[in-house]
């Protein structure tokens, strides 16, 4: 009787096998870390990423290596930024010769115009005055996040798109979709992921307003690095100042920060921050010829290591307004 229990359990073991072999994760490419969370907390045990700009990289000025073609390659799916954020994507898909869906996130977000000197020149001196930035007319088909060859030109719209809570919502609801069109035996639960992550959303959105509320109007105003915050002062009602424009690539110019200066000594900004991705030297040097402290680091293109204060997109978030908030009102 035992050695006929020994055998079916050996038989039920062996007719397991193949079952068990057959179902592997949905291969995902993501392009940098924000948009692996997303994929993280839609896709669960049911991915695996492979993420091509890590924490506090800058994906302005990444540069391919082979191993990211060869992961392009064997993917079924890649997520990327879209509104030509990725300058260095359609190369590298060229070069991957790869078949996988490449799904833009931002589909179905209303972008953001820059003025004509932000996108023509590379340099913004912030978002901050009334018109200068403005939502720009939008259809589904309002960028296919190809870039015809100019590699960090973003052109006239702003991709920095995740920087409103809302258009994150609508980044996790295209990466459901597109899970479920890969796998469709796995969409619901894509779907239930999704859900349990927009709600968690929702209170965050909630959160940010609430302390933006507790900030005087015209403390408002603060300068950072780059011009990445677009979004987020469309959002929530705070102006951001920039010596640099929308990519880190282009660096500014002498002229650029001396209008910088004197903008900042006509509107009075109540802090300044550097960001992860940028060199602190700039900010230094505004600081010191404003008298104003730095604020503490925000986290703008890229999430911090597991360990930093920004490993999510949540905890970025939530980062950012608090250092924002602390730093304005320690300057009173």
């Amino acid at each position: 009787m035992l050695n006929a229990f020994k055998n079916a359990t050996i038989a039920g073991a062996i007719l397991l096998a193949p079952a068990l072999a057959k179902a592997e994760n949905l291969k995902v490419v993501t392009s940098f870390s924000i948009i692996e969370d997303f994929a993280r907390q839609v896709g669960g045990d049911r991915v695996a990423i492979t993420n091509l700009v890590g924490p506090d990289g800058d994906a302005h000025v990444y540069e391919p290596k082979p191993a990211d073609a060869s992961a392009l390659k064997s993917a079924d799916v890649i997520l990327i930024n879209g509104l030509t954020f990725e300058g260095f994507m359609p190369r590298l898909v060229e070069a991957s010769a790869t078949k996988a869906p490449l799904i833009e996130l931002t589909k179905g977000v209303r972008p953001l115009k820059f003025s004509e000197e932000e996108a023509g020149h590379g340099h913004g001196h912030g978002h901050g005055h009334a018109g200068e930035k403005e939502e720009a007319k939008h259809d589904e088909g309002h960028d296919d996040g190809h870039d015809d060859g100019h590699a960090h030109d973003h052109g006239p719209l702003d991709p920095h798109a995740w920087q409103s809570v809302d258009n994150a919502k609508l980044y996790v609801a295209n990466i459901a979709d597109a899970f479920c069109q890969s796998d469709a035996s796995g969409c619901d639960s894509y779907k239930a992921n999704a859900k349990a992550y927009i709600d968690k959303l929702d209170a965050l959105n909630a959160d940010i307003k609430t302390a933006v509320a507790t900030i005087p109007e015209e403390k408002r105003v603060i300068i950072t690095s780059h011009d990445a915050f677009g979004y987020f002062e469309h959002a929530y009602g705070i102006e951001f100042l920039a010596p640099e424009g929308v990519s880190t690539e282009a660096e500014a110019s002498a002229a650029d920060v001396a209008a910088l200066i004197r903008q900042v000594r006509e509107d009075k900004a109540s802090a300044i921050f550097v960001e992860n991705i940028t060199n602190t030297r700039l900010i230094e040097q505004i600081a010191s010829e404003t008298n104003l402290k730095v604020g503490g680091t925000l986290y703008s293109d890229s999430l911090s290591k597991a360990d930093g204060p920004a490993a999510t997109y949540i905890d970025m978030m939530r980062n950012n307004i608090k250092t924002i908030k602390d730093a304005v009102l320690a300057n009173g």
